[in-house]
């Protein structure tokens, strides 16, 4: 019995040191990405930065945009686990929660945790997305997804009755999109140097006064 054991242990340090190699590589590709921009970023550079050779990094990221996508990927969701922005149990739990003030409170929560994390990185591949095609299918797919994100939740309160007299679900939710936007973040956190905790409440009770019904 005990070579199963000593097998599964092996096994479990093998993945071990996988997972930490992926996260020294995302580390360094993130930083390098966020300072050079996503054109003048060389995967030599990536795996120097890393401490890996190049012949590892190209044996977990075969091209520059798979590294990019893994690497924003995770930022985005906090983690590797295969689970999308929309399923994740954060968001389902805002978009059921009955509180509309609450709903928007859980959700802008989240979206400012997302975007402190990786809107540096979504930055970049807007910023690409004119140069390389693979940053515009990039950074086209990411709005989408947040976008239906958003409407997911305007579609919740407008369905209880809680949004402004004569907004539907898609003017509700594109007036999200634009104030919880990267580029509403990076204007106020990177450029004008808001913290975190300064810009979650702006964009609470922004979205509290232009989206709610004050009279529910």
């Amino acid at each position: 019995m005990a070579e199963p054991v000593k097998r599964q242990y092996r096994s479990a340090k093998r993945a071990a040191a996988a997972a930490a190699t992926r996260a020294r590589i995302r580390e360094a590709a993130a930083r390098l990405f966020v300072e050079q921009g996503y054109v003048a970023t060389t995967m030599r550079e990536v795996a120097t930065s890393a401490g890996v050779g190049e012949r590892t990094l190209y044996d977990a990221f075969p091209t520059k945009a798979a590294l990019f996508g893994h690497t924003l990927g995770v930022a985005t969701v906090g983690d590797e686990a295969p689970v999308r922005v929309a399923e994740r149990s954060e968001v389902l739990s805002a978009q059921a929660e009955p509180d509309a003030e609450e709903a928007i409170a859980r959700t802008v929560s989240y979206a400012t945790d997302l975007l402190d994390r990786a809107g540096d990185l979504i930055m970049v591949s807007v910023e690409a997305a004119g140069a390389d095609p693979d940053m515009r299918a990039a950074a086209d797919a990411g709005a989408r997804a947040t976008y239906e994100v958003y409407l997911a939740l305007t579609r919740s309160l407008h369905q209880r009755g809680a949004l402004r007299p004569g907004f539907d679900a898609e003017a509700a939710a594109d007036i999200v999109y634009a104030l919880a936007s990267p580029h509403m973040h990076q204007l106020l956190c990177r450029h004008r140097g808001w913290p975190l905790e300064r810009y979650r409440a702006w964009l609470q009770d922004a979205l509290v006064r232009e989206l709610l019904d004050p009279a529910g």
